[in-house]
């Protein structure tokens, strides 16, 4: 249904792919493809985990300044990835608030760090707090908060609306969530290589000036979201006041770098963005 720019996602080199837009009003702009089929998120995962982890904070479960991870580190350095935690290993490589380490690690330590807090193991409470509320009924978490999502486009639609109208959260919880925290720190984006600045919110990775990006040449510096070594992204541009969600189930390689950012400046012409 609906937008002519998605069947675009026909040409991917893919299995399968299936994409949708939803408007800033929580209406659906168009979607192609099964988009009732389970794709593994890999790094979108990471989004769900951190609207969990600032529910938690707004429960007074945790708060951002707390101490969490390594010595220095708090909630707020796990989310924006500048805790000093390695990619993939529980070491630090670095103090608090240096750089930019995208941290796979960091996420499963604030994981387990709001876990404790709230005596939920992590993917209960991410259950509970964001999926079950949202109607999320065909997403879980089967693992590490980091990377270990499984979900739908149908179901994603729901967490994008959240995301540009919140109902779960505060409105300013949202909008520090989705501005740079730590600004100017540079670091390197998974599959994009440096970048000076690499600017992050809370769980979210914040567009800004960056180049190369998996994003598009038209999207607002205001763009925020993430993608997945697995084929997948979501994106909100407040600018065009619109998200879209875009799952495949072939590793991000080459062939994303390519077809995305055309996909997503397709999506902004049509939205008139």
């Amino acid at each position: 249904m609906g937008m002519e720019s998605l069947r675009m996602i026909e040409n991917w080199p893919v299995p399968t792919a299936a994409a949708a837009v939803v408007r800033a009003d929580g209406t659906l702009a168009g979607s192609y493809g099964p988009t009732g089929h389970r794709f593994p998120l890999a790094s979108v995962t990471k989004p769900l985990a951190a609207y969990a982890a600032l529910l938690a904070v707004e429960e007074g479960a945790v708060e951002l300044d707390e101490p969490a991870g390594p010595e220095g580190s708090t909630v707020r350095h796990l989310l924006a990835h500048t805790s000093g935690l390695a990619f993939d290993e529980h070491r630090s490589v670095a103090a608090p608030g240096n750089r930019r380490l995208y941290s796979n690690a960091g996420f499963e330590v604030l994981g387990d760090h709001i876990a404790k807090a709230t005596d939920i193991p992590f993917p209960e409470y991410l259950r509970q707090a964001v999926l079950e509320p949202l109607g999320m009924t065909a997403t879980e978490l089967a693992g590490s908060p980091a990377k270990d999502g499984v979900s739908t486009v149908d179901d994603l639609v729901r967490f994008a609306a959240e995301l540009q109208a919140p109902r779960l959260l505060a409105a300013e919880t949202l909008a520090e969530a989705s501005s740079v925290v730590h600004p100017g720190l540079t670091g390197v984006l998974p599959g994009y290589g440096h970048q000076r600045p690499n600017d992050w919110g809370l769980g979210f990775e914040i567009r800004d000036g960056k180049s190369p990006h998996w994003t598009g040449a038209s999207s607002s510096p205001r763009t925020f979201g993430h993608f997945g070594q697995s084929g997948t992204f979501l994106w909100v541009d407040p600018d065009a006041r619109a998200a879209c969600v875009a799952l495949a189930d072939r590793a991000f390689g080459p062939w994303a770098v390519e077809a995305w950012p055309p996909f997503t400046d397709a999506i902004l012409a049509e939205l008139g963005a």
